[in-house]
């Protein structure tokens, strides 16, 4: 059986690692695509068409065209990482002017399982919409991991992905 994970990056230093985690994510039996903010994707031109091959799939920052086919398969789950102080705050007010938020956005109506690994600095974090953000995500089914590693919670966010797409166990 094939599932799908949409791999969303923002731009954050974690976002080098992505080869590395698409190569995870495969491993674990995902079918990845990858989306790209805009900073993210400047940051990666020099690797997207490796990442593209890599993954199979093109790397995406923008929609496609009016009446071009949609590229990539639908999702099982949305892994949004590493999700940054903008983007957090974009998903959870429907702010989507970026291709990455704008269909992180529409997953929530999609009953897609979402995953959130946040890379937030302190300063961030103390601002007082990043907790009502953050709250926003949860209240509408967003697994949104935090912690206090001083490592990207990569292998967490894979495991959370996991973790979200297992069926309920049938009564």
């Amino acid at each position: 059986m094939t599932r799908t994970l949409y791999l969303f990056c923002a731009a954050a230093p974690p976002v080098f690692d992505v080869a590395r985690v698409v190569e995870d994510a495969q491993a674990r039996g995902w079918d990845v695509c990858l989306g790209l903010t805009p900073t993210a994707a400047l940051w990666l031109e020099p690797n997207t068409d490796g990442l593209a091959a890599l993954t199979g799939h093109p790397v995406r920052h923008t929609y496609e065209r009016p009446g071009e086919p949609d590229p990539w398969p639908a999702p099982d789950v949305v892994l949004f990482a590493p999700a940054t102080f903008n983007a957090v705050n974009q998903w959870a007010l429907g702010l989507t002017g970026t291709f990455v938020v704008s269909v992180a956005a529409e997953a929530l109506g999609w009953g897609v399982p979402l995953v959130a690994a946040p890379c937030v600095n302190a300063a961030h974090v103390r601002h007082p919409q990043y907790d009502r953000s953050v709250e926003t995500l949860r209240s509408a089914g967003v697994h949104v991991l935090h912690g206090a590693d001083t490592a990207f919670p990569w292998e967490a966010a894979l495991d959370a992905a996991e973790e979200a797409w297992r069926p309920a166990a049938a009564p």
